[in-house]
């Protein structure tokens, strides 16, 4: 498989940045070599926030961040009214969004394949609180194939434990089971 290149657009509190590093320990955990960060400025909660996340059979040298990516996870679907939030997505891209609703058309002429669940209402059940990163990432590995669910999993034990780990892991299996898939030709 060829690199990977992954942009996370959040509001600060969503777990946009664990949410890249947490795909980053899934995807080292299948031998892959990572590369994740976040661009921090004056980021507060609420404020938009980006992170990055790059994988490779190939050692990762490059660190900047990451203008065309192969997929746009968006944790909060307000997110969308950006100008140039689909700028630089490779020919064939993927959208794993967050939103209670389906696309009515295709959002951008280089979208290949959007995934859609409302991971909102999935994280309030399963975890009790507004943070839908988890489900997104379970849906990215089921829209993507680009990381097994069960490597998901064992990452989310470097950042959480006990009832967390638990409920994070239901978070991602629902996302991975109920994301609803949108292919363009």
């Amino acid at each position: 498989m060829p690199a990977k290149e992954i942009r996370f657009h959040g509001r600060g509190g969503q777990g946009a940045v664990l949410a890249a590093r947490m795909l980053a320990s899934a995807c080292a955990y299948e031998g892959k070599h990572v590369a994740s960060f976040p661009m921090y400025g004056f980021e507060r909660r609420g404020m938009p926030v980006v992170a990055f996340t790059r994988f490779d059979t190939e050692p990762v040298r490059e660190k900047t961040q990451i203008y065309t990516p192969d997929c746009l996870m968006v944790i909060d679907p307000t997110l969308l009214e950006i100008g140039n939030l689909y700028e630089g997505l490779k020919t064939d891209g993927v959208l794993i969004l967050n939103s209670p609703k389906p696309f009515k058309k295709r959002p951008s002429k280089n979208l290949g394949k959007a995934g859609v669940i409302n991971a909102t209402q999935v994280a309030l059940c399963e975890i009790g609180r507004d943070i839908p990163n988890t489900c997104l990432i379970g849906a990215l590995a089921a829209v993507t194939g680009w990381v097994k669910l069960e490597s998901i999993i064992k990452g989310f034990g470097d950042y959480l434990e006990g009832d967390m780990l638990e409920r994070n892991i239901r978070n991602a299996q629902r996302g991975y089971n109920e994301v609803e898939v949108i292919s363009w030709d």
